[in-house]
This record gives structure tokens, C-alpha cells and sequence, in this order.
């Protein structure tokens, strides 16, 4: 049985997207991305960015870890983990479907 504290991470979708209501927007006054959803904005900066701006339902989250692996000329295992890791706590919130 699971105590109160432990959490089941959730099953990532294969190709993730932000959930209705939830939008990516530039706040070109402050420089910076925002993730907006029903009475909570999010201040993103650098990879967090990247990777939502990603999450458009057409790439696997294997492209995007590819593509981040790539642009960032960083290890792959470190980055599917920084992916996976913030993919997984957008899904809990809701913020995050398939």
C-alpha cells in the first residue's frame, strides 16, 4: 500500500502537448516565457522553454530529448531525465496530456 507522501509517477504521452487552457506565451516586456494555465502562470527560462515550446503534440518526447541532446551538445541520459523529470510534474498538474 502507498503511504500519503509517496508518489507513482505518471505515464508521460508518447507525443506530449500543453492541455486545453494551458498556453506557452513570450512576455516580450519582461524577455521571457510563460506558461499560462487556469489561475497559475509559470516563469520558464532556458531548457524549461525549449522544452515546452516542443510539446505541440507532433514530436515524441524521444525527438524532443534528440533534439535538446543536440542543441545543447549535452549528454543524452542527462537530458532525458531533465525531460522526463519536468514532463512528468506538467502531467500531475494537469497542465501537460497526450
Amino acid at each position: 500500500m502507498l503511504k500519503m507522501q509517496e508518489r507513482v509517477a505518471p505515464r508521460l504521452p508518447e507525443r506530449p502537448r500543453l492541455a486545453a487552457g494551458v498556453r506557452l506565451h513570450f512576455d516580450e516586456r519582461r524577455d521571457l516565457w510563460l506558461l499560462l494555465g487556469p489561475e497559475r502562470i509559470i516563469e520558464t527560462e532556458g531548457p524549461a522553454s525549449e522544452i515546452l515550446q516542443r510539446c505541440d503534440g507532433s514530436r515524441t518526447v524521444e525527438q524532443i530529448v534528440d533534439e535538446l541532446a543536440k542543441l545543447y551538445a549535452a549528454d543524452r541520459d542527462e537530458i532525458v531525465n531533465d525531460v522526463t523529470g519536468m514532463l512528468s510534474e506538467l502531467v500531475m498538474k494537469r497542465m501537460l496530456v497526450g
